[in-house]
């Protein structure tokens, strides 16, 4: 039995770190509130066992502290009123009877809380045994760090620093349960200094391994991340959950969070042809959280195939082309319910399977699906907008009349927490412009700065109360599609214009012509070309494409030939194709411009750095300074190694001087104190007689002719140095 010490108190400490890990992950995957309460419960459980309370007393105390808690949590009547307690006994016969029907979707939240203190329960009372009965934590502790990798890896919980602190709370309880079987298997007697012995190596271990693991630079990934082929897999054209942290492969429908890796994948959804390039759009939501966006409600309408309802009708000012497209899903990947259309659509004709299809749109997120069917072919009829400049510019505030209060509310919403600096970035970067249009082009471009890049991987998930577009704008700047045009509507909307999210697909790659004498072009769109980007109502011109993503074009024809901007006398001008030369001179010139070097840019990677990894930070300091506090406190171990080498090199006869009082030094710290009224030779003697030598004597004896006669014979130096390092050595045992 393990008796009541500060090694045991160590030891139920760590167990309780252990078990704590099982439930930090608990308040972020569910809905799970309080979780300060079961901790609380944890340690008075360690605590009572700690002091080896009988257990009768142990089950008392845990019983009350439990009612306690669901009283407080679920109950309004106060705690001593025992009429809640009657309520409570019926409702756990009421979910017994659940569970032995097998109905476990209608447990109550009372029973569940019930369940999850008595799990937490026996898991206490498990670690005891693990660690006073059988002295054994290993498979606990192996059982930890599957259990938290299995979450860090198909879970939004990120459990690099749950690892780190497993791993030390572990090796730690491992470490001190070799020391009490030790004790018992040898009859050592458990005094402080054995205990110094064994702690502090024990310690040194695990702090440097730590460190050097965080410290040591990590390979790369030989395979790339199975998980998300692997949700594809489970989820082949259903939805992503809202907590999934990685993104779905290809077009989701769940985009409440936003954020985190994903894996591209060229699986054929569909091709089409068509006179040219154009983006699908299948959606669009209108209300940003501070996560993602979700849509205001649902107001869905039926029709049949002959007789579509208008998703959205471009203005008659706006000059228009008529085109048509046909659509074909790829039969090999799935037949779809959803329709992908062009902005300005018509009409659908050609449906496969035919027979009088009946669809619903949904007006609010002007998605259109097929009710009774799966549709695998059609052709489309829309309208290909040609814009004018001066036309675009038209608007340069709100305007009730234009659009009505209510459609400018909806499509200016923004959460009440969102963080200030969104809207003075976009101030910053609009001042000067003066319509809404130029307004919207300028952020749009803002996003082509090389401070900002496209990845697809190296993407954070933003935690607790940070918002997606907050994080992006001003400390990560790294993500693809969802990031940019998340970020562009919400800026625009922080300054008054009316924006809302698009999701669908870019045009894909270009296969082929088309057989025959109509030279319409064959185009394949892929997974990887699921995309989301930014509309802008402008009145008058209705809603107007825009791509803020990095790389990607919408090609929206924009005639700026009579257009004059209202903020600025300059007329734009189409983009000039550099010459080759040309162009190798600037990405030199801006390659010399990266490398320079400034501070102000350090400084602020550092800033970053600091507060995304604080809680790391902090435990590397932890660590160091515990390892700079047991160095220091064993100095007398290694530092006269440091001495030998110090001193080895040196070959003036003067270094008798100084070697002589870092020798004195290093005496005293090793116990062999000199007293106050002790002359060098007296203590020189003294020392001589502990270790049985004449070896300090000697020493002295030069020592005092350099210091009293400042005349040594050349070479003193060399032959006392020997007896200086077998001094040093003896301190060293």
């Amino acid at each position: 039995m393990i008796r009541r010490s500060f090694p045991a108190l160590l030891l139920y400490g760590l167990g309780f770190l252990l078990l704590w890990e099982w439930l930090r992950p608990i308040e972020q995957l569910t809905n799970t509130s309080h979780v300060g309460a079961f901790i609380i419960f944890l340690l008075i459980a360690f605590a009572l066992s700690f002091l080896h309370v009988k257990w009768f007393w142990q089950a008392i105390i845990q019983i009350v502290f439990i009612l306690f808690s669901i009283n407080r949590f679920h109950y309004q009547e106060p705690f001593f009123q025992l009429s809640w307690l009657g309520s409570f006994m019926g409702d756990i016969v009421n979910n017994l009877i659940l569970i032995g029907s097998r109905d476990w979707t209608r447990l109550s939240n009372e029973f569940r809380t019930l369940l999850l203190f008595i799990l937490l329960w026996l898991m206490v009372y498990l670690v005891h045994y693990w660690l006073l009965r059988r002295q054994r934590i290993f498979l606990f502790f192996f059982m930890t760090l599957i259990y938290i990798t299995v979450l860090d890896t198909f879970t939004v919980y990120n459990a690099g620093a749950a690892i780190i602190r497993t791993i030390i709370a572990g090796f730690a309880v491992m470490g001190t349960l070799t020391y009490f079987r030790i004790i018992h298997d040898e009859k050592i007697s458990p005094n402080s200094s054995f205990l110094k012995k064994w702690m502090i190596p024990l310690t040194a271990m695990i702090a440097l391994s730590v460190l050097i693991g965080i410290a040591a630079p990590k390979a790369a990934p030989i395979w790339p991340d199975p998980v998300p082929y692997l949700k594809t897999a489970a989820n082949k054209g259903g939805e992503d959950g809202p907590n999934s942290g990685i993104s779905r492969i290809g077009y989701g429908t769940n985009d409440e969070r936003l954020g985190g890796p994903f894996i591209g994948d060229d699986s054929p959804v569909f091709q089409y042809e068509g006179y040219g390039k154009t983006y699908w759009k299948v959606e669009t939501k209108d209300v940003y959280t501070g996560k993602g966006w979700v849509p205001p409600g649902s107001t869905p309408i039926t029709f049949w195939e002959t007789d579509l309802v208008p998703v959205y009708s471009i203005p008659n000012t706006v000059e228009t082309a008529e085109e048509t497209a046909h659509v074909t899903f790829n039969p090999s990947f799935f037949a779809t319910d959803f329709m992908v259309y062009p902005l300005g659509i018509e009409k659908f004709e050609k449906i496969e399977p035919s027979g009088g299809t009946v669809f619903n749109i949904d007006t609010t997120k002007e998605k259109i699906t097929s009710r009774e069917k799966k549709i695998t072919s059609y052709s489309v009829q829309f309208k290909v907008p040609k814009y004018k400049a001066d036309n675009l510019r038209k608007t340069t505030v709100y305007q009730s009349s234009d659009m009505g209060e209510e459609f400018y509310e909806r499509y200016t919403q923004l959460p009440e927490e969102l963080p200030q600096r969104i809207k003075q970035l976009t101030e910053e970067i609009t001042a000067g412009k003066t319509n809404w249009f130029d307004k919207a082009k300028a952020v749009e471009e803002y996003f082509g700065k090389s401070e900002y890049i496209y990845d697809q991987k190296n993407v954070a998930l933003p935690k607790g109360n940070t918002d997606y577009v907050d994080q992006f704008l001003f400390e990560t700047k790294t993500g693809y599609c969802d990031n940019f045009s998340s970020s562009m509507a919400v800026m625009l909307r922080t300054i008054g214009i009316p924006t809302r999210w698009v999701k669908g697909f870019t045009g894909g790659d270009f296969i082929a012509y088309s057989q025959g004498e109509t030279s319409m072009q064959l185009y394949q769109v892929s997974n990887n070309n699921a995309h989301s980007w930014v509309e802008v109502y402008l009145p008058g011109q209705g809603w107007v494409q825009f791509e803020p993503t990095k790389g990607f074009s919408n090609g929206i024809s924009i005639d700026y030939s009579t257009g004059q901007s209202s903020s600025s006398a300059e007329t734009p001008i189409a983009p000039q194709v550099k010459k080759p030369n040309q162009q190798q001179e600037e990405d030199t010139k801006g390659k010399q411009q990266e490398s320079s070097f400034d501070w102000n840019t350090v400084w602020t990677n550092v800033q970053t750095f600091l507060t995304n990894n604080w809680m790391n930070a902090a435990l590397v300091v932890i660590l160091l300074i515990i390892l700079a506090a047991m160095l220091y406190r064993i100095r007398g171990k290694w530092f006269p190694y440091v001495l030998m080498f110090r001193y080895r090199f040196k070959k003036k006869d003067e270094t008798i001087g100084a070697a002589y009082m870092s020798l004195l030094s290093q005496l005293d710290r090793f116990g062999i104190k000199r007293k106050e009224s002790q002359t060098l030779r007296n203590y020189a003697h003294y020392v001589d007689s502990f270790y049985s030598t004449r070896e300090m004597t000697k020493f002295t004896h030069y020592y005092e002719q350099y210091l009293y006669q400042q005349n040594l014979p050349e070479g003193s130096w060399e032959d006392v140095r020997k007896l200086w390092e077998n001094l040093i050595k003896k301190t060293i045992a």
